[in-house]
């Protein structure tokens, strides 16, 4: 698909190079954009995102349920961007950092003055075949509506020999078989395979065994310390010599970095730009790289939302410091805790000093979400939206 350019509002590309650009509108980017705009009013702000709509994929669950709607879980960027931030709606193709420029892929050239690189991730299907052919992901909206086109079908045919099979029993692993185990009601059996030897590896205790009740609950069939070998249309090999008969196979078992070219190349560890402990490249101090697309030698900080939001904010300050003339201080992530959704009306969450687990945590990591979401009028209508429907 050939994007259009779309900018919103105007900004010439003469004035760019004196401009924070930030490619990549997920969490990282975007309260990138946000926290820049607050703390220096003046910066011109380019936000460069090829989709129309930020999506809070913690709630991707409840949007999937519809619990949520979906204007509360990816609103567009064009209700959430105003004043110095231009939203340019496309895809940089081609960064040269001798030159501070990249190439859009609409041919266009933007300078910069900051480059924040905030291109977040890609699933990793690890060459196994037959997954990128034969395989749902759970990642965007897309995904959402082909999933439940999928439950529909399922409904109807009510199989006794052919389930769902989801892929990885990390917490969008385990986060959907719940829901997925409630919204079935039973019109279609339910496995989660992981590779490792417990499911949630780097979940606190009581989250673990939490998740691992509701899953039983559920009647939710996991297999650990088992791999998927090949995936077809209707079946799945697995490496304790079972073939598998799904009727759907959704992949959350890894994700890859998404960076665009760049020249010269950047310094990698494992596969991620290596950057130093304020977030800028090792190897080029006009560029931050943040998200999924990162990692440092100085600290190691989990692949969450959390993390992406904090340094976002992060960023947007060592800018405005930078553009003080004062140097930025080194991130310091705070963790305040993991929540999971556990089905419909059901979570669990440790952290801040709070354990809870049931309906109570459901609502309260609702609630405590609203609060993060970008923009205060979106918060505010979710909010109200959520009280109207109690």
């Amino acid at each position: 698909m050939v994007l259009q350019t779309v900018r919103f509002p105007m900004l010439s590309p003469s004035s760019s190079a004196d401009a924070a650009v930030i490619v990549g509108g997920g969490f990282a980017g975007l309260f990138t954009a946000l926290a820049l705009q607050n703390q220096c009013p003046g910066c011109p702000i380019v936000l460069i995102e090829p989709r129309d709509r930020f999506l809070f994929q913690p709630l991707l669950y409840e949007l999937l349920s519809d619990e949520l709607q979906c204007w509360e879980v990816a609103p567009r960027y064009a209700e959430l961007l105003s004043g110095t931030i231009c939203w340019i709606q496309d895809r940089v193709t081609r960064i040269d950092r001798s030159t501070k420029t990249l190439t859009l892929a609409s041919g266009e050239q933007l300078s910069w003055s900051q480059l924040v690189l905030a291109t977040g991730s890609q699933s990793n299907d690890f060459g196994i075949p037959g997954v990128k052919e034969h395989s749902f992901g759970f990642r965007n909206l897309n995904d959402v509506s082909r999933l439940r086109q999928r439950m529909d079908a399922l409904r109807q045919q009510r199989p006794s020999d052919a389930g769902l099979i989801i892929v990885g029993a990390g917490p969008t692993g385990v986060e959907l078989a719940c829901k997925l185990a409630d919204l079935l009601e039973g019109a279609a059996s339910l496995q989660l395979i992981e590779r490792g030897e417990e499911i949630l590896p780097g979940s606190s205790a009581f989250n673990r065994e939490r998740a691992q009740a509701a899953l039983e609950k559920r009647a939710v069939v996991v297999q650990c310390n088992t791999r998927v070998l090949n995936v077809t249309d209707t079946t799945a090999t697995l490496s304790n010599n079972q073939k598998v008969i799904h009727g759907g196979l959704i992949w959350t078992a890894g994700s890859k970095p998404t960076i665009p070219t760049m020249t010269p190349e950047p310094s990698l560890i494992n596969g991620r730009i290596s950057v130093a402990e304020d977030l800028r490249m090792d190897c080029d101090a006009s560029i931050f790289a943040l998200g999924d697309v990162s990692t440092s030698e100085h600290a190691s900080w989990p692949a969450s939302a959390q993390v992406a939001m904090q340094q976002g904010e992060a960023t947007g300050a060592a800018i405005a410091a930078l553009r003080r003339n004062q140097s930025p201080t080194p991130f310091q992530f705070q963790d305040r805790g993991e929540m999971l959704s556990l089905g419909l009306g059901d979570a669990t969450l440790t952290g801040m000093g709070i354990t809870l687990a049931g309906p109570l945590a459901f609502q309260l990591r609702r609630a405590t979400y609203l609060t993060r979401l970008p923009g205060r009028s979106l918060g505010l209508r979710s909010a109200g939206a959520w009280l109207l429907s109690r």
